[in-house]
């Protein structure tokens, strides 16, 4: 007898009479293909005759019988006869009919509240806002409670959209079911709680982080979706200009020493990091991490889980795992004196150290290690290079068209009004593809600061940011914002993208 893969299912529902995705789970078969005489399908038991002979009664079909795997054949059902076969506008509806109103007292109690999260419309409902998240590659879904309305929105490329949003009255069993799904307390309102989730869409797993708080009228619950297909391993495809990745990657060479990688949150840092390590692992190597939280899991790299909860620190951990003989480190992210000495220690004593600070430029790293009170003769001798990036909007390829941009524009990035008409821009439309936003997927601009002679003396010399910047500009350095004007002017992002990211320089 075949057995198949859960790619071999098909992708599109094959409709079989009145048969119902009721009978298909009870039963754990799903149709695969139908012709003339004959209906071929995917079962968990292909010893269950009762079940073949009532479908050759019903329909009049030789039944072709594959096996299949129980839990592909029910996520098959789901994505093509359940949740993932029906509009969110329908299933928000079938919800508002079958779920009635909630008091206050119902809200308080815990049995009560755990039903009505595990009723088939809530279960359906939340199961198809995480399908469409992921399917308009969102890193975010975003459920927020207001005093007369209950928000669903979607981040999708740094920017949130608002999806069609469940009836207010819903709200309490929406977040509950995602805290049951996350293992968390549902009758903790309070005080906020983190978890995690690993589903299964489609043909793949995805991680997703949850994060709930409590607001003035009820919690707020935000689901970071760790997809790792989304994960840029190639540093060629980051958004390098070709002479920041030839230093970048030859300062990744090195055997010991201190990189950093600067920017706000959600501006890549951790993705950057990710791909240099993917880079440079080998069997030579022995890398170890040290996150909070591990995002995404990385083949042949230790990863450690900062837990501040049981005493275990960016600190603490570190001081352990330079016992644990490592070739290369990274530190999530350096937040306190004793967190940067250990760093620079590790990296005096023949450790190639990767971190992240949360500044807005390269140059304002130094000063940060500085004012946590790190010796300046110490961070002159073991930094290697910073790395400063903000992530920018890609212009649509599909509705991509020349445009000429309005003359304020051209004011604030400073071009000469001979230089603009030599250059040809171009923007989105805003087309289906790009659900009409004009933009398509995100890239990165850079901000390469080599650490060589001239910067070590402005690092022992303790001189502020705008010096070190203005040293490493005069020695070529090029800043956020000119790194961005080259991504206009090769047609890849707008003006108004990079005006948006980048400060003034």
């Amino acid at each position: 007898m075949t057995s198949i893969s859960f790619q071999d299912y098909p992708k599109e529902p094959v409709v079989v009479g009145n048969l119902t995705d009721k009978m298909m789970r009870e039963s754990r078969f799903v149709p695969l293909e139908m012709g003339d005489d004959f209906l071929k399908i995917a079962m968990a038991d292909p010893e269950d005759f009762y079940t073949i002979d009532a479908l050759k009664v019903a329909y009049g079909l030789n039944i072709q019988v594959c096996r299949g795997k129980e839990g592909d054949i029910l996520d098959t059902i789901e994505r093509l006869y359940g949740a993932g076969s029906q509009s969110l506008e329908t299933i928000i509806e079938e919800a508002g009919k079958d779920i009635y109103d909630i008091s206050a007292e119902d809200v308080e109690d815990e049995e009560h509240l755990r039903d009505l999260a595990s009723e088939a419309p809530i279960i359906r409902l939340v199961n198809r806002l995480i399908f469409n998240a992921v399917e308009q590659k969102a890193s975010d879904i975003h459920f927020e409670p207001f005093e007369n309305e209950f928000k669903a929105r979607y981040r999708i490329d740094g920017v949130l959209h608002d999806v069609e949003s469940p009836p207010h009255r819903l709200q309490a069993a929406i977040i509950s079911r995602v805290k049951i799904m996350a293992k968390l307390d549902i009758a903790e309102r309070r005080l906020p709680q983190d978890g995690r989730i690993k589903l299964r869409i489609s043909d793949k797993e995805i991680d997703f982080r949850i994060s709930t708080i409590p607001t003035l009228f009820g919690e707020s619950l935000v689901m970071r979706i760790l997809d790792r297909d989304t994960l840029i391993l190639d540093l060629d495809k980051l958004g390098f200009p070709d002479d920041v990745l030839a230093k970048y990657t030859d300062l990744t060479t090195q055997p010991y020493g201190m990189i950093l990688v600067t920017g706000p949150t959600g501006s890549g840092k951790t993705s950057t990091l990710y791909t240099t390590l993917a880079k440079i692992n080998s069997p030579g190597n022995k890398i170890i991490t040290l996150e909070e939280p591990v995002e995404y899991q990385l083949n042949g790299v230790n990863q450690i889980q900062v837990n501040q909860k049981i005493g275990m620190s960016f600190a603490g951990g570190l001081r352990s795992i330079v016992r644990q003989d490592p070739d290369i480190i990274l530190v999530g992210e350096i937040r306190d004196k004793e967190t940067a000495e250990i760093a620079i220690q590790s990296a005096l004593t023949g450790h190639l150290l990767f971190s992240t600070l949360h500044t807005n430029d390269a140059a304002g790293a130094i000063t940060r290690l500085l004012d946590m009170g790190v010796e300046s003769f110490l961070l002159s001798s073991t930094l290697l290079g910073i790395l400063a990036q903000r992530l920018v909007r890609v212009i649509c390829p599909e509705c991509k068209q020349r445009v000429e941009p309005e003359e304020r524009l051209l004011k604030s990035m400073q071009i000469s009004p001979k230089e603009a008409p030599k250059i040809k821009f171009f923007a989105g439309k805003g087309c289906e593809a790009c659900r009409y936003t004009g933009f398509s997927g995100r890239t990165a601009i850079f901000e390469y600061l080599p650490i060589n002679q001239r910067i070590r003396k402005e690092i022992i010399n303790k001189s502020s940011a705008e010096k070190i910047k203005d040293v490493a500009v005069k020695s070529g350095m090029l800043t956020l914002r000119e790194d961005g004007w080259r991504k206009v002017k090769a047609g890849v992002t707008t003006i108004p993208e990079i005006l948006k990211a980048t400060l003034e320089n």
